[in-house]
Order: C-alpha cells, then structure tokens, then sequence
C-alpha cells in the first residue's frame, strides 16, 4: 500500500528554521515530481516547492530564497529546509508524489506554525 509519511513540523519562533522529511513507500511504479503543498486555515492549497527526479527545483514566490527542496531518490525521501520562517508559513504542509503513471499519493500532513 502506498504510503507517505511527513515528519519535522512543529511550533517555531519567527526567523527560525525547521526541515520537513517526507519518506515514500509501497509505491509500485518509479517516482518522478515529489513536492510539498501547504493549507493555512480558510484558504486553498498552494504548492510550496517541487523537485524532479533530475533534481529541477521551482518555488513558491513566497517562499524563493527562504526555502530548499532536496530529494534522495535511492530512498525515495524528500526533504523541505525552510528558513526564516514567518507567521504567513503557519499551515498544515503536505507532501506530494507522482509517479511516471501521473498516479498521484499525499501525505497525512505536518502542522507548522511560527509564532512568538
């Protein structure tokens, strides 16, 4: 069965940093696009940031500069470092996997919230 499993979110201070992990398993074809998504309360979901399985990266332009997407593709993990973090970043963060099929599979999501 496929699965996703987030780790790493948690309640931080603004201006700190947090790095979200996100490990794949139980899915039968070969992974392309991996990326993490956010929901903050009353809005719709918005990618953060994506990575190819050749490693092209895009972000969020709220995020650009703050934020790196990295992937170990052998483990099929993929990892979010977020930066200077701000209140605006609170939200539920997802992760997100293609396979070369266009299958889709979602993580059970990791709440981050930034707040003094």
């Amino acid at each position: 069965q496929a699965q996703l499993v987030e780790s790493g979110g948690g309640l931080v201070q603004p201006g700190g940093s947090l790095r979200l992990s996100c490990a794949a398993s139980g899915i039968i074809f070969k992974i392309n696009a991996m990326g993490w998504y956010r929901q903050a309360p009353g809005k719709q979901r918005e990618l953060v940031a994506g990575i190819t399985s050749g490693g092209t990266t895009n972000y969020a332009d709220s995020v650009k500069g703050r934020c790196t997407i990295s992937r170990d593709n052998a483990k099929n993990t993929v990892f979010l470092q977020m930066n200077n973090l701000k209140p605006e970043d609170t939200a539920d963060y997802y992760c997100n996997a293609n396979d070369v099929f266009r299958n889709s599979y979602w993580g059970q999501g990791t709440q981050v919230t930034v707040s003094s």
